[in-house]
């Protein structure tokens, strides 16, 4: 199934950040391995909230953060090197209110909705 595929539709009154899900759960609904997210945060490219007894809880909006990493890992064949640059890219295309490449299109448009 294609990350485009699996995301939910942004609503108005729903709190991208609350932090909902626990890594099992976060790792199961981007079908990897609870240790990609952890390897991913080591790396800086993610940051989920910690409990008071420092467990990870994901946010919807770390989820979708995390679908925009895949799709460029697995679907543009990006390493992690090339993502977090892709990323700050992508933020600055939005900021500056500038078309991306078309071979981004959809990428920008995931992440857009998040940033």
């Amino acid at each position: 199934m294609a990350a485009t595929e699996r995301r939910v539709p942004l609503s108005a009154g729903f709190d991208l950040d609350k932090p909902l899900y626990t890594i099992s759960v976060a790792s199961e609904i981007l079908e990897t391995h609870p240790r990609t997210l952890m390897m991913y945060e080591d790396l800086g490219l993610i940051e989920p909230y910690r409990t008071s007894t420092n467990r990870r809880r994901y946010s919807q909006r770390n989820v979708r953060k995390l679908q925009v990493i895949q799709q460029l890992t697995r679907e543009k064949g990006v390493n992690l090197a090339g993502v977090k640059y892709i990323l700050m890219l992508l933020q600055a295309l939005k900021l500056n209110k500038v078309r991306p490449p078309d071979d981004l299109r959809i990428v920008y448009e995931l992440y857009a909705e998040i940033i």
